[in-house]
């Protein structure tokens, strides 16, 4: 299904001006390691979604250069453009503009790293960025409640590392904290038990075999009171510390193999599996709740996996529209 038809890059990373033609259900992006490959997925990410997967705009704005432009043209005639002058963002889409993406503009992305496929293996940190960029496209009060937690949380930290500090300080912190935190809390819960319904079935057709797959979530459910009261007990502890050591940004997600941890029990090929059967989920929730086909960005994945892991990532996604990057030609 094609969607986009072309994006042009200026002053991106180190592109000081570069085009590709994506009017096609896939394209194939082929370039050393730090040619730039990545930048072009990242420059369609931001227009699709309205910011970075990896970076902040300063960064990505080209050494010695003002400003750095991103014009994305879809296959429908509609466009997106995002301008960064140094300082400032301005996102033009459809004759809207805005600092932020508006949410009717947004398209749904599911976006594999290589590094996704070490997810299980990774930092409970590194899955949490994983599954809250999941749930940020399929849950918009779930996108808003977390950018409010993370604001209350930047507070109170910054409260908790002066040298004196009055409990009432932190104590409206903590309303906030205990009030979007018990609602991320049940919306992770939600949408965990939606994946896992269908994660050892989607799992097993990959895999070809009888395991038993399951995702955790250990965070404990608390209402709002419960959720202020752990966070006093936690206070004087959190002053020593100088952070919050207690809430949901401190949470994981926990993977199971056959009823044990997979970190550990599943083998490299079954671990690869079950990453492949977690991102085809993603992009069955995301149609089903968006009501809209994501586009498909695979960053040099082809080569982590095997011939059979390969064909089922091209089975999958032969509906989506597909870019993605590698070091050589692919077959897809």
């Amino acid at each position: 299904m094609k969607i986009l038809k072309e994006i042009r890059l200026y002053n991106f990373r180190n592109h000081d001006e570069f085009l590709v033609d994506l009017n096609k259900n896939t394209t194939l992006i082929v370039g050393e390691n730090g040619s730039g490959k990545t930048s072009v997925l990242e420059a369609i990410y931001i227009c699709l979604q309205g910011k970075s997967f990896r970076a902040v705009d300063e960064e990505i704005l080209r050494r010695g250069e003002e400003f750095y432009r991103v014009e994305l043209d879809f296959i429908d005639g509609q466009e997106a453009k995002i301008i960064f002058d140094g300082n400032n963002k301005k996102i033009l889409q459809n004759g809207d503009e805005s600092k932020r993406i508006l949410k009717k503009n947004k398209y749904p992305v599911v976006l594999f790293l290589p590094e996704d496929l070490y997810l299980i293996q990774s930092s409970p940190n590194r899955r949490r960025e994983y599954f809250n960029r999941f749930f940020n496209q399929i849950d918009e009060k779930y996108r808003n409640a977390l950018l409010k937690y993370n604001k209350a949380l930047k507070q109170r930290n910054e409260i908790l590392k002066k040298e004196v500090i009055k409990k009432e300080e932190i104590f409206s912190w903590d309303v906030m904290l205990a009030k979007y935190g018990s609602e991320i809390l049940k919306t992770r819960e939600k949408w965990i038990k939606e994946i896992n319904k269908s994660l050892t079935e989607v799992y097993r057709k990959i895999a070809k075999n009888n395991d038993e797959i399951n995702i955790d979530y250990n965070g404990k459910i608390l209402n709002n009171n419960q959720y202020i009261k752990k966070l006093e007990e936690n206070f004087q502890k959190d002053k020593v510390l100088g952070y919050t050591s207690f809430g949901i940004h401190r949470d994981d997600f926990i993977f199971k193999f056959n009823h044990s941890e997979a970190d550990g029990s599943a083998s490299r090929g079954e671990i690869r599996s079950i990453i492949l059967a977690l991102k085809f989920i993603e992009a069955d929730l995301l149609k089903k709740e968006l009501k809209k086909v994501p586009i498909i960005l695979l960053d040099d994945v082809f080569s982590e996996l095997d011939e059979k892991r390969q064909k089922s990532l091209v089975k999958n996604f032969k509906d989506n529209q597909v870019i993605l990057t590698s070091v050589e030609e692919v077959e897809i």
